[in-house]
């Protein structure tokens, strides 16, 4: 078990303070082994880990979210080390609001004002808002904390538009320094300020001051003449006169203009009807203006018009604006439903989801319209990929053609590494497809393989929109480019806060189907019971070799490599770097599975043309075929950033190493089959042997076939360059390329090797040594000899010559087809021959004193000439041997046995010259 790690310490944040949304850099210790052992990031309290990216055990970016504590730690939390702690703090900053009158470094929109008081957008002129300085003196903001204010005037507000506007607070913020001179300027604006506004009603007295004093000097005038009078009589006398004169007016009045008047009543109602039609005519014409607008188009001035028709007529009581604003209502609603049409419809550009996401934010559309469009292209997404295998698949089938030209595959044409090495340029397996696509690449590609292409190409290019959709909805940039504070960016924010883990969902799915898609495709055992229908259905009639695989490896990892950049959280994509792994160790098994049924066929290309170290080509092509395969997986074994070893997993380095060992057995089986092959069975039409230099014996030529035991020496010089050059110039190729078990593999081949080499060698001795053998006794006794009775020994018997000749023929053979092997078979023959003598010898049970001698002259003549074959079993042989005889008593005897030897060595010198030759080259080996 590993030994628990220390948890996080988070040591510094760079930068330390901003607003919602700063990407910042975490850097402290034990931050983590990787992407998936992160468990947990919060900064002031908010979880940041959907934004979090591992980078390394001392670093992680992300970017800080809405959070309620203006300051707080950074908590970082893994699997390995628990939950961590912060040596530094993180101030969250609040974006300052821009009045009408401040100067800003960016563009803030004036038609869109925000007043606080109803919590709305009013789209007003800018002449008509309230001033940003009401005092009409210079502003000198002063540095007091707003954490500080806000708790001295708890709930109140600085800003003057506000219903809990603060004096004592705005003077604070604003004029904390400003003189009590100033102050009393300001008093005075304000007042100035103030009595414009009452100049308006005065205005409406000053223009009836005439009437109203005419109307005041009748009223004196009668009411002096009734004083004057003093009578009652007078005043109802007066009363009555003034009533009937009155009456007697207003009737002469009423026939002489009742015409006129009546006219102008109705000209004055039609004139006021007129005028009405002229003033409210943007309401009367906005219901057909709608329509003309959404056909060609300009949604943007339907949504002012609304606007505008709403804040004028939106609470009125008039039936005639209630009417047509009703029918205003109806044309909008039905608009609301054409936009959240074209929104979701598919396929659709992301600057159109925004712009109608905008739109209908801004017709109070119900529910959520970003969130459903990003549901929608999430479907899609998912049921182009299920389409793009269905249409691969049935075309596999033959069910349904597609007509671009792209996909009219023929079958796996897997070529065999062996047809490259007759070639003076060899292709690398992969290098070929990292080039241009062409037609004739495509025509040969398996349909499996155009697939793969064809499927990440659509998720690399879909799912970007996607990701910046959703990144969109979470900064709230969907509704609003610049006003930060707005309630649908406020809205928005909390939405994506709540939906975190959905859109999580929705990412994994898609990556979840991608890798099963493909897994389906090229690996179908990977997948379990219930999904092969949905993900599988290939007709998989035989494997994608090698070379595919590499192909399909690097399509794969590009992939990867575009979703990385779009700053999606490691976590989600870490399904594709097990996909990758997968695919990397399948490639690695096929590979060594098609490079064993490669070199069992390399007894099909053996030639048996014998070079001057006595070697054919077939341990070369051996080599180069296993080369050739490991270079082909170059590309697969190297680990792009983010992958594992291929060789992390136990299993795959027993199976890689079961293969290995697997394919050096194979092409020891087939030496063996062709060093045992019957005579009838080997093709020796083209066969022929190239000795360079001459020999004395003779050689093979071209229009003679082999024997079986030339092609068995043959094998054991292949064996013995095996075993010290091939098999560990392939080990060393093992090593470069990150085999594991390298040792295993040559061990294992090295005892196979030797075995067999054994195997072929006692053959080949059997055969040979036998019959020198098995000729020695009938030899000796020719001609009824007896060691008890016999001449003076004249010389050397004919037997031991015809041995001695026979074991130049076997020299000769050897010496023909491996100058290497000749010491080693020799010296075997030779120990056969001595073994066999010396048991001879023993079994005589008594010598003559002639007899002894000739057995000594023949036993010392053969050791003397095989001498520099002799090894210490022989040796002993000989030395038994001549033990068994009785020793020489007289020096007659000793010089008469010299003689004979120098007679022996002298008539023999020509055919005894071949062990003299053989003495160099012997002791070079």
């Amino acid at each position: 078990m590993s030994r628990a790690r220390q948890p996080p310490l988070v040591t510094g944040i760079s930068p330390n303070e901003g607003i919602s949304w700063t990407k910042v850099t975490i850097r402290g210790e034990n931050l983590g082994t990787g992407p998936t052992d992160l468990i947990g990031l919060t900064i002031c309290g908010h979880n940041c880990l959907l934004t979090a990216e591992w980078m390394s055990a001392s670093k992680i970016v992300c970017r800080v979210g809405q959070a309620k504590n203006d300051k707080g730690d950074i908590i970082v939390t893994t699997k390995s080390g628990g939950k961590g702690t912060s040596t530094v703090s993180f101030k969250l900053l609040k974006p300052e609001k821009i009045g009408i009158l401040d100067q800003s470094a960016v563009w803030v929109d004036e038609m869109n004002y925000y007043d606080m008081r109803t919590d709305r957008n009013k789209g007003i002129p800018p002449l008509s808002l309230r001033p940003a300085n009401p005092l009409g003196i210079e502003i000198d903001k002063g540095r007091f904390p707003q954490k500080d204010l806000e708790a001295l005037f708890p709930g109140m507000s600085a800003d003057f538009t506000s219903e809990n506007f603060s004096a004592a607070w705005y003077l604070i913020e604003n004029h904390s320094t400003t003189s009590f001179d100033q102050l009393k300027t300001a008093v005075v604006n304000l007042k100035k300020q103030a009595n414009k506004k009452n100049e308006g009603s005065l205005a409406y007295v000053k223009g009836g001051l005439s009437t109203f004093f005419e109307a005041q000097d009748a009223l004196s005038a009668i009411h002096q003449k009734l004083e004057a009078d003093g009578t009652e009589k007078v005043e109802g006398s007066m009363t009555q006169k003034l009533e009937n004169v009155l009456n007697r007016a207003s009737n002469t009045a009423d026939t002489l203009f009742q015409e006129v008047l009546g006219r102008k009543d109705k000209a004055d109602s039609t004139r006021n009807a007129l005028n009405v039609l002229q003033r409210f005519k943007f309401l009367f014409n906005l219901p057909l203006n709608i329509e003309r607008n959404i056909q060609k188009g300009d949604y943007d001035v339907v949504i002012n018009d609304y606007e505008k028709a709403k804040s004028l007529f939106g609470k009125t009581e008039v039936q005639v604006f209630k009417k047509y604003y009703a029918e205003v209502e109806t044309r909008i609603e039905a608009l609301r439903e054409l936009l959240l049409d074209k929104l979701l419809e598919t396929p659709s550009t992301l600057h159109d989801q925004k712009r109608y996401i905008r739109y209908l934010s801004d017709l109070h559309a119900p529910g959520d319209p970003a969130w459903q469009c990003i549901g929608a292209q999430h479907q899609w997404i998912l049921k182009l990929m299920h389409n793009c295998k269905e249409s691969y698949v049935k075309e596999q089938k033959g069910t349904s053609l597609l007509h671009s030209p792209m996909l009219d595959l023929d079958g796996d044409v897997r070529p065999s590494p062996m047809g490259h090495l007759s070639q003076t340029a060899s292709l690398k397996r992969g290098s070929s497809f990292q080039s241009g696509r062409d037609d004739a690449w495509r025509y040969k590609a398996p349909q499996q393989v155009v697939f793969v292409e064809k499927l990440t190409k659509l998720v690399v290019s879909q799912l970007p929109n996607f990701w910046k959709l959703w990144i969109s909805y979470v900064n709230g940039s969907l509704f609003s480019e610049t006003a930060e504070k707005s309630g649908q960016m406020e809205r928005s924010k909390k939405n994506a806060r709540q939906r975190q883990n959905d859109f999580k969902k929705m990412i994994q799915e898609v990556m979840h189907s991608l890798v099963k898609l493909i897994r389906g495709a090229l690996l179908p055992f990977s997948l379990r019971e219930g999904e092969s229908r949905q993900y599988g259905g290939w007709e998989m009639k035989t494997e994608l070799s090698g070379q595919w695989l590499t192909h399909v490896i690097q399509t794969v990892r590009l992939s990867s490599e575009s979703l990385t950049a779009l700053e999606i959280p490691n976590d989600m994509l870490q399904i594709i770097q097990d996909l990758i792994l997968d695919l990397r160790v399948r490639c690695i098994i096929v590979t060594l599975q098609h490079t064993a049924e490669d070199i069992k066929r390399l007894a099909e290309k053996e030639d048996w043309v014998v070079d001057n170290e006595g070697l054919t080509s077939l341990p070369s092509q051996f080599e180069q075929c296993i080369i050739h395969s490991l270079q082909s997986l170059k590309t697969v074994l190297d680990c792009k950033p983010g992958e594992a070893s291929v060789f992390q997993q136990q299993k795959t380095q027993e199976d890689v190493c079961q293969l290995s060992i697997g394919i050096m057995q194979v092409f020891i089986d087939c030496l063996e089959q062709l060093s045992t092959k019957p005579d009838g069975d080997i093709d020796t039409a083209h066969l022929s042997v190239d000795v360079s230099s001459p020999d004395l014996f003779g050689s093979i030529h071209e229009d003679s076939s082999l024997s079986s035991e030339q092609r068995v020496l043959i094998a054991l010089s292949n064996c013995r360059y095996l075993e010290r050059h091939t098999f560990l110039n392939i080990a060393e190729h093992f090593e470069k390329h990150g085999f594991q078990g390298v040792e295993k593999i040559t061990q294992v081949s090295m005892e196979s090797l030797k075995e067999l080499d054994q195997r072929l060698f006692e053959m080949y001795i059997e055969s040979k040594a036998d019959p020198i053998v098995g000729s020695l006794e009938p030899g000796i006794y020719a001609g009824y000899f007896d060691w008890k009775d016999c001449l003076v020994p004249a010389g050397v018997r004919n037997y031991l010559k015809e041995a001695l000749v026979n074991i130049i023929a076997v020299h000769a053979e050897v010496f023909t087809i491996s100058k290497d092997l000749v010491p080693r078979v020799m010296s075997r023959i030779v120990e056969a021959v001595s073994e066999e003598l010396s048991r001879l010898m023993q079994c005589v049970s008594s010598f003559s004193k002639n007899g002894a001698l000739q057995a000594r002259l023949e036993i010392c003549a053969l050791r003397d000439t095989v001498a520099i074959y002799l090894t210490p079993e022989s040796n002993s042989s000989f030395k038994q041997a001549l033990e068994a005889l009785p020793q020489l008593s007289s020096g007659t005897d000793k010089k008469l046995l010299e003689e004979l030897l120098n007679k022996f060595k002298s008539s023999m010198h020509l055919q005894l010259t071949c062990f003299q030759a053989s003495s160099s080259a012997m002791m070079k080996t």
